[in-house]
């Protein structure tokens, strides 16, 4: 194994030079950085990260904490993060918090004993209370999906509120008049939100709000048949369903053909999210598009100048949009 000697004597510089070039010093001269560089990649040098840690105070990686590590919500965010990061030459390390206030914490707690530089955290069930202590004491930290004035500049999120809103309202304007809304665990600020946009459609096109056409299911994979089957159950004449994810949707393409329903001709279905897999179903699925991409561009952004010690900014809101595909029957269109 090479060492640091043979790179500095391979490079005709000092100790002192390859060590700043390791640690990235800003100080050092492009000319000797390159060398440097070209020695260690000839020597095949690999620097001891714990080490570097130590010498630098910086580990050059990043935690980061979601609901779960499957599925392709959280998928897609944490495949987007560690990309920004690589070309940063920064790790990302992740643990889940599997719906748990205790492995939570404990995820937490194992992201700050690797040493992380910063923190990137979508908490399911920590109040934000506890979310604004985590920040004071690690203040290198972004806060997903949560919107806490306290700490604002260390939060993004979505407009969760105005994408239920804009999936009613669309159901709305394609001449539905009886539209169900199969949402995530109430639990979660996201449904909450999202159930308060698809009243404020409503309310605005002066139609009733009904609350036997809500029915509460989950985010998850877990979502059982049966949560959509009641609104079909309950003979309210449902023409259109408002699901507040695609995998929600996905079931009740399910359920609809159980209940002899074409989707797109007898009942219409919005999902949310945009899931990969949605243009795929038959029919393909209407869906609100989540800009999770930008949200980890995004957070990763904010993080890294906590970290670099760069200007940082208010909370930023990202807006969710309409994605027109066939599980929508618009014949009806205003």
């Amino acid at each position: 194994m090479s060492t640091i000697d043979e790179v500095a004597k391979l490079a005709n510089v000092s100790k002192t030079t390859v060590s700043r070039v390791i640690n990235r010093h800003t100080t050092v001269k492009e000319k000797n950085r390159q060398k440097v560089l070209a020695a260690m990649e000839e020597l095949n040098f690999k620097p001891n990260s714990f080490a570097q840690a130590l010498a630098s105070s910086r580990s050059n990686s990043i935690g980061m904490l979601v609901g779960s590590l499957g599925g392709p919500f959280y998928g897609v965010l944490m495949h987007q993060a560690e990309i920004e990061l690589r070309r940063e030459n920064i790790h990302l390390i992740t643990s889940s918090g599997q719906e748990s206030e205790e492995i939570e914490r404990d995820g937490i707690r194992f992201l700050q004993s690797k040493m992380v530089d910063g923190m990137i955290i979508h908490s399911d069930t920590l109040h934000d209370d506890e979310l604004i202590g985590i920040v004071k004491r690690h203040p290198k930290t972004v806060i997903l999906n949560r919107n806490i004035p306290e700490i604002t500049e260390h939060c993004l999120f979505l407009d969760n509120e105005l994408g239920g809103y804009l999936a009613t309202k669309y159901l709305i304007d394609t001449g539905h008049k009886q539209i169900g809304c199969l949402t995530g665990q109430l639990s979660k600020a996201d449904s909450r939100d999202r159930l308060f946009g698809y009243r404020k459609a409503l309310s605005e096109a002066g139609m009733p709000y009904n609350p036997s056409l809500v029915v509460e299911g989950r985010f998850d994979s877990e979502t059982p048949i049966d949560a959509g089957k009641r609104l079909f159950e309950r003979d309210l004449d449902v023409d259109a369903v408002f699901c507040q994810n695609d995998q929600l949707a996905l079931s009740m393409y399910t359920i609809a053909a159980g209940f002899g329903k074409v989707v797109g001709q007898d009942i219409s279905i919005i999902g949310f999210d945009n899931d990969h897999y949605t243009k795929h179903l038959q029919p393909s699925l209407t869906t609100m598009h989540y800009p999770l991409q930008d949200m980890a561009m995004l957070a990763v952004d904010k993080v890294l100048a906590m970290v670099n010690g760069d200007k940082i900014y208010p909370s930023d809101m990202l807006k969710p949009w309409v994605v027109e595909r066939n599980s929508v029957n618009t014949q009806n269109k205003a």
